[in-house]
């Protein structure tokens, strides 16, 4: 018990500390933005709630659909693991926490398989927003000529798959009470192919409702920027921002300082982006987080071997 209610203290301290203490955005500022520019009536908020009750609603089927291939759970255990997964994995590298949360709702026989398919979901998300990110990035600085520092870059990519070379290398090594990496390529590759396109599908709709929620944010903000100007900027940020690892709950602080700089390109004011970019972390992982914290409390560990 005292685990549980260390991880939701944390989680309610730092999004508490990030929005009341946030150096790029005064609470108050943001606030009376919000406010001036009529985010709370009705029909925004409504609009704004089904973005992100869409966004989360696609996430869960995708978990329930994934799950489904070693063992069948109903839509509101796939609920309560996708939303006890995020509170969990708030703070850690990468959401790096969610692989294990997710693995204590089973039983031991299953958690090295239900550690395998995160891996799969999340592979397809990540491979969406690089997909839809690198059309967008290509449009963005073709069309405005922005000057890139291709050696610089190429320099990253050689560092990045160093890396990730080397990290196959020891995985392929490493034997930890019958896990080896063969045997967990081997059980990825035994998902079958209509389970891999229906988790693709399931990805690029998200990264479509969330991309787009964003879109109608700028809308909502008088932001004077056509659609496709507008989409590439969004596929741009959260392309950039997937690459950079940092703690989720510090992803509003490098999705706004990316935004702010792409955004400049259209002089559009920080202030509107930096709201942007806060109430989009406010309604996508802060809210969810909040009912995600019940499900931390009232969980039950699988100890069945």
């Amino acid at each position: 018990m005292i685990i549980k209610l260390s991880i939701v203290i944390g989680c309610g301290y730092f999004i508490y500390t990030k929005l009341i203490d946030n150096e790029q955005l005064k609470f108050s500022v943001f606030y009376d933005n919000l406010v001036k520019n009529e985010v709370f009536s009705i029909k925004n908020l409504l609009f704004l709630l089904l973005f992100t009750f869409l966004n989360w609603l696609l996430e869960i089927i995708k978990w329930k659909s994934l799950v489904g291939f070693v063992k069948q759970i109903s839509f509101f255990e796939a609920t309560k693991q996708s939303l006890a997964s995020l509170t969990t994995s708030l703070i850690t590298p990468n959401r790096i926490g969610e692989y294990g949360a997710k693995a204590l709702y089973f039983n031991k026989n299953h958690r090295k398989q239900i550690l395998g398919l995160n891996l799969v979901g999340n592979f397809y998300q990540m491979f969406m927003t690089l997909f839809f990110g690198c059309i967008g990035f290509s449009y963005f600085v073709f069309y405005h000529r922005i000057e890139i520092d291709f050696y610089g870059i190429l320099k990253v990519l050689l560092i990045g798959i160093s890396i990730i070379s080397i990290l196959f290398l020891v995985l392929k090594k490493i034997n930890v009470k019958g896990f080896t990496f063969d045997k967990a390529s081997n059980f990825i590759k035994k998902i079958p192919l209509n389970l891999n396109v229906k988790v693709g599908v399931l990805s690029m709709l998200r990264f479509v409702v969330f991309s787009h929620q964003f879109y109608f944010l700028l809308l909502i903000f008088k932001v004077d920027i056509s659609y496709i100007d507008a989409i590439s900027a969004i596929t741009s940020i959260y392309l950039i921002a997937s690459i950079i690892p940092m703690l989720s709950l510090f992803d509003v602080v490098l999705k706004g300082s990316v935004a702010i700089w792409v955004f400049s390109f259209f002089n559009i004011e920080p202030l509107i982006i930096l709201s942007t970019t806060t109430l989009m972390w406010i309604l996508n992982f802060v809210l969810p987080a909040i009912i995600g914290s019940y499900f931390v409390l009232t969980f039950k560990p699988s100890f069945a071997k």
